[in-house]
């Protein structure tokens, strides 16, 4: 997989909001943790299991951030797995590191923001 254009496809998915189109990159196994999870629930958990439940996740969150755009700033390729450096939400910027299955779909995902 070339990291670029998997960086390209994947924030142009993001800053479309098609959350079906979203999830088609994901497993069903998908693992996340993210800080942001952990604001979302005040603490009580940083991380989602499973595509329903990071489904649920994703719409509150796309449904709470309507001008939601990530911009790339970066990617980099790893051993089955790339990382993400762009600007987030509340202009935040954000290092998510994504590992993918022998299908090619994100299998787990962490995400570190400043």
């Amino acid at each position: 997989m070339n990291h670029q254009d998997f960086a390209q496809v994947w924030v142009h998915t993001w800053n479309s909001h098609d959350l079906e189109d979203i999830l088609s990159h994901y497993s069903e196994d998908i693992e996340i943790t993210t800080p942001m999870i952990a604001m979302a629930t005040g603490g009580k958990e940083s991380s989602l299991k499973g595509k329903e439940a990071v489904r649920e996740y994703w719409r509150k969150a796309l449904d709470k951030f309507p001008d939601l755009h990530f911009d790339l700033i970066h990617s980099t390729a790893g051993v089955d797995s790339v990382a993400l450096f762009y600007k987030s939400i509340m202009d935040k910027h954000a290092v998510e590191v994504m590992f993918f299955n022998e299908d090619g779909k994100i299998s787990r995902m962490y995400a570190h923001y400043d």
